[in-house]
């Protein structure tokens, strides 16, 4: 009896084991399959170790979207700083493990896209063990595994760029997911929207999810804003502590002095700790059970204090203060805030410029620390402004000219040469070089600016060659570059960023940072065709064929040339790449003035240009 009782025992067991075996596996959203499986790495996480969704709630609704059969495509416009990127990696790691199929993720750039798997992803396999034995480890020799393409069983990983049209065009793939899509190239190549590229590839699958993900831009013109202005518009709600009504973390009720949340229906006043304290919900704009959006920001982090935002915004505002330049306070909307940027000041008007032309003391009035210069180059002539600068970036009109010469004779930049040797002078006769010079490669006579810059570089004289870039988010010193006849460097210009800041520079009213002075008197060249090519040009908002939007500057009529505009750009730049030390340039003119005071007997019976004091930098 025993024997047949120990018997049925072992084939009870036998049965479990097999049961077990081939029981399907647990049913599992993307946010639980993180809180069971999850590992955050130590090089990429302030807080290593098993992942938790409760730390950050917001997110879980986020990922258990993609589980929603009745949804295809989620939208997440966002601020940094709210675990966007952990977001990502948990849907990578959920299909691999739990669902695998076929994935592309789409980078801006093929650079950012390697970056992505090294520094992301790559740690995420390695530390998660659900992962780690269904991927090896990237081998340059093994086309199953790479940096930008990963096997395992039932699917595959591609990473690539979206300034790639075939990266964008092979392969069908399931799920898409699209990081930073406000950073992606207007075509990729000559192909058209890379989003648009990558979307075709997933048109075969009934059960595709496509992923969108960024930080906003400009109003109007955000990729991101665009898509999630089409989804459902969800906004993280938390619930009053005193009236208990769900609303979103707004900036614009936060109180700065001490930290706190005005409620927007019962006005009470109540810190972070007491908001989050409270369980929050996503509450939509819209029904879109399709495309779910969901816009986050900071303040419903719990890596980012409201006081630390607070004092981040205050950085920004007396940034933009100083440079008299919107870009620090735009960056902190769209970062921190994760809301457009609306832009101001598509175009000035000449006339009120032109009115308040101004008599100087001297050549260079008091406040001018050091003097840039934009060089044009014509077919007849070489267009020059010199430009002085002081704290706060105000800025003087010191010189217009127009240099006309016989550009195929090199007489003609041996006088471009010994034009930046003169001096300009303050009305104690202390005098300043023109420290940094910036001039276009990209007129009729390129090769021989490119051989010009070539001898000013061997003379280790600071002018040097430029060549400007449209588009949107490129700074206005962009990049050094020697892909040119002469490997000789140049310097790429974002030449939009350097106009919105002249615009609205020109837009300030009364002396004070950025406001710009221009002198009266034919002789220095600012006369009403000048101000006419400084304000000739204006912004618009252009449509592309592949539904995209982008920030455009236009002439407003082609009877007016532009050419002001274009150099002041470059005179501008080139006092960025000086990174100006306001203390010091005034350090180095006071020593000047000082040594004229010491010697006024013999100093002041001297003609302008005795003195040599052009500042080195």
């Amino acid at each position: 009896m025993r024997k047949i009782v120990k018997a049925e025992y072992k084939t009870i067991c036998l049965f479990k084991k097999i049961a077990e075996i081939i029981a399907p596996a647990p049913i599992l959203k993307i946010s639980e399959w993180a809180d069971r499986y999850r590992r955050l790495s130590p090089e990429a996480s302030a807080e290593p170790g098993n992942w938790n969704t409760d730390r950050a709630p917001y997110q879980r609704e986020i990922m258990n979207a993609l589980n929603d059969n009745e949804c295809e495509e989620v939208v997440i416009m966002s601020s940094a700083q709210v675990g966007k990127t952990e977001i990502i990696l948990n849907i990578l790691g959920y299909f691999v493990d739990y669902d695998p199929t076929s994935i592309l993720v789409v980078q801006p750039t093929v650079e950012m896209a390697q970056t992505f798997s090294k520094d992301r992803l790559a740690p995420m396999i390695r530390d998660t063990p659900a992962l780690k034995g269904k991927i090896k480890e990237a081998k340059s020799k093994s086309g199953d595994n790479t940096i930008l393409h990963k096997k395992f069983p039932g699917g595959q990983i591609t990473i690539v760029g979206a300034n790639s049209a075939a990266g964008l065009a092979s392969r069908p793939i399931r799920i898409l997911l699209c990081d930073e899509v406000d950073r992606y190239p207007p075509s990729a190549g000559s192909e058209g929207s890379p989003v648009k590229l990558a979307e075709k590839r997933t048109t075969t699958f009934w059960n595709r999810k496509i992923i969108k993900v960024s930080t906003p831009t400009i109003k109007n013109v955000s990729a991101i804003e665009m898509e999630y202005e089409k989804s459902s518009m969800e906004e993280w709600c938390l619930p009053c502590p005193c009236c208990g009504k769900f609303q979103p973390l707004e900036w614009e009720r936060v109180k700065f002095d001490d930290a706190v949340m005005e409620c927007k229906y019962c006005r009470e006043r109540f810190s972070e700790i007491e908001w989050k304290s409270g369980t929050g919900k996503y509450i939509a704009g819209k029904e879109n059970k399709k495309v779910r959006g969901f816009h986050l920001n900071e303040l419903a982090s719990p890596w980012k204090h409201w006081e630390d935002i607070i004092r981040d915004f205050k950085k920004a505002y007396a940034q933009s203060k100083e440079m008299a330049s919107p870009e620090p306070l735009k960056t902190f909307y769209n970062t921190s805030l994760g809301e457009t940027w609306e832009e101001q000041g598509e175009s000035v008007d000449e006339g009120g410029i032109l009115r308040r032309r101004e008599d100087y003391n001297a050549q260079l009035p008091n406040g001018v620390l050091v003097l840039t210069a934009g060089v044009d180059v014509q077919k007849d002539r070489f267009e020059i402004e010199v430009v002085g600068w002081g704290r706060g970036y105000e800025s003087w009109g010191i010189k217009y000219d127009k240099l006309y010469c016989d550009m195929t004779n090199q007489s003609a930049w041996d006088t471009l040469e010994e034009y930046f040797q003169r001096e300009y002078y303050f009305e104690d006769g202390t005098g300043l070089l023109v420290a940094c010079v910036f001039i276009d490669t990209g007129g009729m006579y390129t090769t021989d600016t490119y051989k010009f810059l070539k001898e000013m570089n061997r003379k280790q004289k600071n002018i040097f060659g430029i060549k400007g870039m449209r588009g949107m988010g490129i700074p206005l010193l962009y990049k050094p570059s020697v892909n040119n006849s002469e490997k000789v460097r140049i310097f790429i210009l974002g030449v939009n960023s350097g106009k919105e800041t002249i615009m609205s520079r020109l837009q300030i009213k009364e002396p004070s940072a950025g406001y710009c002075h221009f002198p009266k008197g034919l002789d220095k060249g600012y006369d009403e065709e000048y101000f006419k090519g400084l304000t000739s040009e204006q912004r618009i908002v252009s449509s592309k064929r592949n539904g995209a939007k982008e920030l455009i500057w236009v002439k407003k009529s082609n009877s007016v040339r532009n050419e002001p505009l274009d150099i002041r750009n470059y005179a501008t730049a080139a006092l960025e790449l000086l990174r100006p030390n306001w203390d010091f340039f005034e350090q180095k003119i006071s020593a000047g003035i000082n040594y004229m005071k010491k010697n006024v007997n013999t100093a002041v019976k001297r003609k302008p240009g005795v003195m040599k004091k052009g500042i080195e930098i």
